[in-house]
């Protein structure tokens, strides 16, 4: 049951009944660093996304990998949860403690440790963001590509398998991740992976942990593939007469083999909500493609012209031209507002959002039949997407949590990932699962979900590492 307890004269409400031993003992090896604070836990416990917070018991703020070693070896020995925090940008409440227990913040664990130009590889701890890598390698010639938006850190990225607008050309974290550090349930630290571009030497274990959230481990340091800044980077927009016809480019653009870098889609709805959140000038409001092309000036070139033609075939307009580094930062910084763009539409509105992932040939059919259920419910068809690869979001507006308007949107979600599912996609593109898609992984999977259970089981028996996540466990 739970207990009122206070530690440093701070009034506390424990869920894990062993919590306060943990507590005790991390206070006493690392003073201020474990925090009771009331909103340091509140913040703590909630992730971006509707989902309800829940906080923790406390707050670790680590500063090595053998400090959140130590922390986890308590945590095991007293059976109290654990879950690791990064920048609290996930959207499937995620970093709910829902047993209670310890948080482990890594956001301290922020330095790039080693950069090897040569080889295109970057080791980093697991509290360094995407944009601080980013700045740390400008002077190298090189980037780290992948960009979910948010200015998330790279664990949690490695976390959640994130992807985003780069994704079409790059990849997503699963291909750019070559080898992990990992606490693991106990507080043992393996290493995963290596420096080499490709090994076949046992079970690879570097894509076990990508993608588990947190529930098998810890991730602390990361090893990451680069790219080279390409010599010539243009960015464009396009307007179209429906968002089927927008889809219907994405397909054929994709089909072609014309290697874009970013495709991003957004429903007429969508962009005026993100013009007007963003002081836009000059785009009528219709369904939008953002385009970005990289490579030598001609190649690049070459790639703009063959989009474009293809674009004016499905009933697209003009290309209006981004190219200068200005242009096209204000462009993409447009596109990665459309969150809060979305949460400005109804200001005290909660917004539920939601992603999935299909084949590209099944794009524009999804689409078609979410904009349709949409409108049939009576809601906004707030549609975005990293639709080069058939992944796109719904920005949900509902009033209250169990109210009438909530229905209708779990309705449309339900809907949505089962025709995603029946078309052969997934219930989450790079959400990734946390507490709100548990049911749809069970749906996706079916028997298999018994076989990650085992892994669960066998690495983490007292089911510590962020219980209620991914898994159905009880």
């Amino acid at each position: 049951m739970p207990g009122v307890d206070v530690v440093a004269g701070v009034e506390m409400v424990t869920r894990s009944p062993n919590a306060m031993l943990v507590i005790e003992a991390l206070r006493a090896r690392f003073g201020d660093r474990l925090s009771t604070n009331k909103d340091i836990l509140a913040r703590h416990g909630l992730s971006e996304g509707h989902h309800l917070g829940v906080p923790p018991d406390a707050v670790f703020f680590a500063q090595s990998t053998d400090e959140v070693a130590q922390a986890v070896r308590l945590c095991a020995e007293h059976k109290v949860p654990v879950i690791a925090f990064g920048t609290g940008t996930a959207l499937e409440g995620n970093l709910a403690a829902l047993k209670g227990g310890i948080c482990i913040d890594l956001s301290g664990m922020n330095q790039v440790l080693e950069v090897h130009a040569e080889d295109l590889d970057v080791l980093v701890q697991a509290g360094v963001t995407r944009k601080q890598l980013n700045t740390h390698l400008r002077d190298t010639g090189l980037f780290f590509p992948i960009d979910p938006g948010a200015d998330a850190s790279l664990g949690g990225m490695a976390a959640t398998r994130a992807s985003g607008t780069n994704a079409v050309r790059y990849g997503t974290m699963k291909e750019n991740v070559l080898g992990l550090t990992v606490v693991l349930p106990d507080g043992q630290v393996i290493r995963t992976g290596g420096r080499a571009k490709k090994s076949s030497a046992g079970y690879d274990l570097t894509r076990l942990y990508v993608g588990s959230e947190g529930t098998l481990g810890i991730i602390t340091e990361l090893r990451l593939k680069l790219y080279g800044i390409p010599e010539s980077i243009t960015a464009a927009v396009c307007g179209f007469p429906s968002v089927e016809a927008a889809a219907e480019t994405v397909i054929m653009t994709i089909q072609s083999g014309i290697p874009v870098a970013r495709i991003e889609l957004m429903s007429a709805a969508q962009l005026e909500a993100v013009v007007r959140y963003n002081k836009l000038e000059g785009f009528e409001i219709a369904p939008h493609l953002f385009y970005e092309f990289h490579g030598t000036t001609a190649g690049a070139k070459e790639q703009a012209e063959l989009a474009q033609a293809i674009a004016a075939e499905c009933g697209g307009g003009d290309f209006r031209w981004a190219s200068s580094l200005e242009e096209r930062n204000r462009l993409w910084a447009a596109r990665h507002d459309v969150y809060h763009a979305t949460c400005a539409i109804r200001p005290g509105a909660k917004v539920w959002s939601t992603d999935v992932c299909v084949p590209i040939s099944q794009l524009a059919g999804l689409i078609e039949a979410t904009r349709i259920d949409l409108e049939a419910q009576g809601l906004l068809p707030l549609i975005v997407g990293h639709a080069g690869d058939g992944n796109f979001h719904l920005g949900l507006l509902y009033d209250e949590e169990g109210s009438e308007e909530y229905r209708r949107c779990k309705a449309v979600n339900d809907r949505l990932v089962d025709r995603a599912l029946a078309m052969g996609g997934t219930c989450t593109g790079e959400h990734g699962v946390g507490m709100g898609k548990i049911e749809k992984v069970e749906k996706e999977h079916g028997a298999a979900v018994e076989v990650m259970r085992r892994i669960k089981r066998a690495l983490d028996p007292d089911n510590i590492m962020n219980p209620g996540k991914v898994l159905r466990m009880e």
